[in-house]
């Protein structure tokens, strides 16, 4: 049993690179792009680009995609895709808001949106595992009764309430924030004076160390712990080759069905938390549409992490980023971060030449071309194209992706107990 559950192991790391070189290259990454943007910020003077501001925002946009990527993780590692993330997520929302309007309590509202979540990945599960249908078909249909399902608990409990309706709750309390004393008085002079890497640091700084919710540093610290459970543990070796082969999991003597639900639970939880922040954290109330499809875009932060936590960081930080411009509705801000895309783009096409993949590189200099030609053409993004930038760079990201990723081997495989005769 231990030879084969270390085979598992051995699949599960990059073949090409050590543990050690992974971080290491997970550092130089986002330390060049740190750069390349702090960059584009001094000579563009789109300061916005690196303000405290953006990096709270960013943080804002990025924790719920965050959530969902590792609920997808869970889920995908043994075996099922969940595509019902988004609806476990508005389920979330509407049952935090209920928890704490009932009970006023906004960490029992915490509780009561996790748990809606749960019960959205027991009902996935219950599909999927026990009767066998298609992880898609069951995904989607969560989705759908998720949306209509929640629209008429609005309209029962929170139409006749002050300050609710039909799509919304009434205001609801929220966490606790955290801010490190003096930090802002000390960089705030610092990120005025503008200077390359210096403010942009000093921003850097501000952004993760003032104003931070507690709920925001639990979802953070969900991503190595996330790593330890899954990588560091018998439970998530088990649950990992799951993943893998289930028939030569079941042989060695683990529970596959109930590995399975467990893992749906647990990922149905981690999007009902993603639903408590995008209404108690990024809002002050539940309102319909709310999630506005950060589930699928979660999904795509998982696919571009290669289903693992360190690259669903990545992901989310990516995406979390491109979300908080479009937010700030900077048209002359998003055309500058076409300079930085060009010089990333050129940057993969030296890469794929040294891979010996001449046509990804071909695809990835026409793209930075077209990029580099609006951006000196241009000074300014239409807006309409600004609110599309998050989902336009999943395209982008899952596209270059794609040849380098590796999924769990029997993700999405229906899967039966062989009866014994």
């Amino acid at each position: 049993m231990s030879q084969w559950m270390g085979d598992v192991t051995a699949r599960s790391q990059p073949a090409t690179t050590s543990r050690t070189w992974t971080w290491w290259r997970i550092a130089v990454l986002v330390l060049a792009g740190f750069i390349a943007v702090a960059g584009v910020r001094a000579i563009t003077g789109e300061h916005a680009l690196t303000s405290s501001g953006t990096i709270r925002a960013l943080i804002q946009g990025a924790v719920p995609i965050a959530l969902c990527a590792l609920g997808g993780l869970y889920a995908e590692r043994a075996g099922i895709i969940n595509i019902g993330l988004e609806g476990m997520m508005i389920v979330g929302t509407w049952t935090a808001a209920y928890a704490t309007v009932v009970t006023g309590s906004p960490w029992l509202g915490l509780v009561g949106g996790v748990v809606g979540g749960m019960l959205g990945g027991l009902l996935h599960a219950v599909a999927t595992v026990t009767f066998g249908v298609d992880h898609i078909v069951s995904g989607v249909a969560i989705n759908i009764l998720a949306l209509s399902a929640m629209r008429y608990l609005a309209i029962q409990f929170f139409l006749d309430m002050e300050g609710g309706g039909a799509g919304q709750s009434p205001q609801l309390p929220g966490f606790p924030r955290i801010t490190i004393p003096g930090v802002d008085l000390i960089l705030g002079p610092v990120e005025a004076t503008r200077w390359f890497l210096v403010s942009d640091f000093a921003a850097l700084v501000i952004g993760l160390t003032t104003s931070m919710s507690v709920v925001t540093l639990l979802a953070i610290l969900l991503l190595p712990g996330s790593f330890f459970l899954l990588w560091r543990t018998s439970f998530g070796l088990r649950l990992r080759s799951i993943g893998e082969n289930p028939d030569a999991a079941e042989s060695l003597g683990v529970p596959v069905y109930t590995y399975k639900y467990i893992a749906l639970l647990i990922s149905g939880g981690m999007a009902g938390l993603g639903g408590v922040f995008l209404a108690m954290v990024a809002a002050s109330g539940y309102q319909e549409g709310q999630t506005g499809g950060r589930g699928y875009i979660g999904l795509a932060a998982m696919i571009f992490g290669n289903w693992r936590p360190t690259g669903i960081a990545m992901g989310a930080g990516l995406f979390g980023y491109t979300e908080a411009l479009a937010d700030r509705g900077a048209g002359e801000t998003v055309n500058a971060l076409l300079l930085v895309i060009g010089i990333a783009l050129l940057a993969v096409a030296v890469f794929q030449v040294r891979r010996g993949k001449p046509v990804a590189a071909a695809v990835a200099v026409l793209v930075a071309a077209g990029a580099l030609t609006w951006f000196f053409t241009s000074d300014t993004v239409p807006q309409q194209l600004v609110t599309s930038t998050p989902y336009i760079a999943t395209m982008l990201v899952l596209a270059l992706a794609a040849q380098h990723l590796r999924p769990p081997a029997r993700v999405g495989r229906p899967w039966r107990r062989e009866k014994s005769s």
